[in-house]
């Protein structure tokens, strides 16, 4: 089996994360539900770092993230599915 380029922890997550190094723009990924071994393929939108995010469908500004199942801030910009969701259009809701 082939070895997942990005991993969701719950199937209401909206963002997964980037598990390989060098993830390039194009790449049909192969993603992981860790909840349940479920998995699903989308292709990356822009070269994606390790450990970054990429949003798992077309999220606008104002949209909550959620992550682990839980919300962990608010998108200020845009972001298409297979987009990469980092500081540049992600803030935490604390302040």
């Amino acid at each position: 089996m082939q070895s997942p380029h990005l991993l969701v922890h719950e199937h209401q997550d909206n963002v997964g994360v980037v598990v390989v190094e060098g993830l390039k723009a194009g790449t049909d990924m192969l993603c992981v539900v860790t909840a349940d071994n479920s998995s699903f393929q989308l292709t990356a939108k822009a070269d994606v770092p390790i450990g970054h995010k990429i949003a798992l469908k077309d999220l606008k500004n104002g949209d909550t993230a959620i992550k682990y199942g839980e919300d962990i801030g608010k998108f200020i910009a845009d972001v298409e599915k297979g987009g990469h969701v980092h500081v540049h259009n992600l803030k935490t809701k604390r302040w």
